[in-house]
């Protein structure tokens, strides 16, 4: 039963992440689907940053995965990037040219400061997304809504608008470990979500199939089909790729789909001006086929 302690993001399992204490929930007719995580007590290599984690079906089948040990600072589904003005906000070694991956003291984290709006289906706040000495980078306003996807079945959506912007001097670069020189199509950082899969899961778009087609494409949406490990089998669907945006999609290493900001080249934001975006996430139970899955976008 939903109480309004609930609401608030109290008197919930906290699911073992490392947490503030007063972290809201998304609820969808009052059923909980995602735990937003403001202020991570992480170690500053694992990119601290506001993250969602749980993220459920209705049904309850868990879709996300926060600090799995292949990748510890993987958390949930969260916006972040590796190179943004050489600070590091995703968290891990930093790819660097001609050397490769390497541990370095670039690590910044990005910040809640303030909430515009809170309800039980829509969190509105303001970030900082600061170096490893505290200063600004850039700001972000971000919200999140969930939504009940009209129709026959059990799925809920996702929506997360952020508006970053740069300071009124300097211009902001984002970069990627591919900008940096990584081969093999690493152009991730952005919005990146961290499934969970009890096997390799399945990745396709209107008219590609599997990761090696997907990754790196520009097609309208993604969807990912898999097996929860404690639960059934579920879907996800993403959109919302903004001009310049490409897909980076991971199965074989491990489950996980990102709009990336520099996939194959860095993506500035001139100062005093802002980026806008809006990725949607459509989260259902059961393995859904490629048609319903674009419907589902629509």
């Amino acid at each position: 039963m939903t109480t309004d302690a609930d609401a608030a993001g109290r008197d919930l399992p906290l699911d073992g992440t490392p947490a503030a204490g007063d972290d809201p929930y998304l609820f969808v007719d009052g059923t909980p689907v995602a735990r937003y995580v403001l202020a991570p007590d992480l170690d500053a290599r694992h990119g601290p940053r506001p993250f969602l984690h749980p993220v459920r079906t209705l049904a309850g089948a868990p879709v996300s995965d926060a600090l799995p040990a292949d990748h510890v600072w993987h958390l949930g589904a969260s916006l972040a990037v590796q190179d943004v003005n050489g600070t590091n906000l995703w968290g891990g070694r930093t790819y660097v040219r001609d050397l490769g991956y390497t541990w370095r003291a670039d690590h910044g984290r990005i910040v809640h400061t303030g909430w515009e709006h809170r309800s039980a289906d829509r969190l509105d706040h303001r970030l900082h997304w600061c170096d490893p000495a505290g200063d600004v980078l850039l700001t972000e306003r971000r919200t999140l809504t969930a939504s009940r996807v009209p129709g026959p079945g059990g799925a809920w959506r996702l929506e997360v608008s952020s508006i970053l912007t740069a300071p009124a001097h300097r211009d902001v670069v984002l970069g990627s470990p591919a900008t940096n020189g990584r081969p093999g199509g690493a152009g991730y950082g952005g919005f990146f979500w961290r499934a969970v899969a009890a096997e390799p899961p399945e990745v396709f778009t209107a008219s590609l199939d599997g990761e090696e087609a997907v990754n790196g494409c520009a097609e309208p949406w993604v969807a990912m089909t898999g097996r929860a490990p404690e639960g059934g089998a579920y879907t996800l669907v993403f959109s919302g790729l903004g001009p310049g945006d490409r897909w980076f999609v991971r199965t074989t290493m491990y489950p996980g789909v990102c709009v990336a900001f520099a996939f194959e080249q860095t993506t500035t934001i001139p100062a005093d001006t802002s980026r806008h975006s809006h990725y949607r996430v459509v989260v259902a139970d059961g393995r859904l086929d490629r048609r319903t899955a674009a419907i589902l976008t629509q």
